[in-house]
């Protein structure tokens, strides 16, 4: 079965997938946003993650021979040694605070040349909140009494009951639909 065997296929061979992926991925780090397809973005966002999370592991490991074999997995994976150096000595301690999430995702109008989704996909710093949900409208929420929902033979028992006086009028189809309440 391939249950939970999920991948990004992007209408290539794997060998072609890979070389995309680690070309977009050294672009990104070096320049922290790039602009791409939709279907790109998403399937860089995990392979990127993958590899911030290496580094943070290099940064935080105390055995140098550790954050040597971190790097060097990291190289094996992007094949760019300028990137893979910047993003271990130079952005791993923004990504510290940060447990995952290291990339976001905007999308934009489409392409007008073939009117491909397209996208922006960035670096998230560990300092970044995102968008955060309002305390008050969840408050507001909870404290609001939610209105009881009554069939219309309820609400003429309990009009009644209350000593209502109340008149049906019958539509034009014959049955009892509208009423209306005398005082």
């Amino acid at each position: 079965m391939r249950h939970g065997k999920h991948r990004f296929l992007l209408g290539c061979t794997k060998e072609h997938r890979e070389a995309l992926m680690a070309n977009l991925a050294s672009a990104l780090l070096r320049h922290g946003k790039i602009e791409t397809t939709l279907a790109k973005a998403k399937a860089l966002r995990p392979f990127v993650e993958k590899i911030i999370t290496m580094a943070k592991k290099a940064y935080l490991a105390e055995d140098s021979a550790q954050k040597l074999h971190y790097r060097r997995m990291a190289i094996a994976r992007i094949k760019d040694e300028d990137a893979v150096a910047t993003l271990f000595n130079d952005r791993a301690s923004e990504f510290i605070k940060r447990n995952g999430g290291y990339s976001r995702i905007y999308k934009l109008m489409p392409r007008t040349g073939d009117a491909a989704k397209m996208a922006i996909i960035e670096l998230v710093l560990g300092d970044d909140v995102g968008y955060a949900k309002s305390k008050k409208r969840n408050a507001a929420k909870a404290k609001k009494p939610t209105p009881s929902k009554r069939s219309k033979q309820e609400q003429k028992i309990v009009s009644d009951a209350a000593g209502a006086e109340t008149t049906t009028i019958p539509d034009q189809s014959g049955s009892e639909a509208a009423t209306t309440e005398k005082e």
